[in-house]
C-alpha cells in the first residue's frame, strides 16, 4: 500500500472535522481529523460522488 496524502481538515459548524486523502493507486480515503489511522477507503470516483452529493444537499446530515 502506498502512502496517503491527506488534505487539510474540513470542519463544518458544530461537527467533527474530516480529512480526505488519496494515494497513487487511485484510492480515496476519509477520516475524522486526528484519527487518520482509522479511515474508510473507496475508489476516487466514489469519494468524488459522495462530495458532490453532499454539496448538492443530498447528504448534508453526514456532516
Amino acid at each position: 500500500m502506498s502512502d496517503i496524502a491527506w488534505e487539510e481538515p474540513f470542519c463544518a459548524e458544530g461537527s467533527s472535522c474530516f480529512r480526505l486523502g488519496t494515494d497513487t493507486e487511485g484510492n480515496a480515503y476519509i477520516a475524522v481529523n486526528g484519527q487518520e489511522e482509522h479511515y474508510l477507503t473507496d475508489s476516487l470516483e466514489a469519494l468524488r460522488t459522495l462530495i458532490t452529493d453532499i454539496k448538492a444537499g443530498k447528504a448534508d446530515h453526514l456532516l
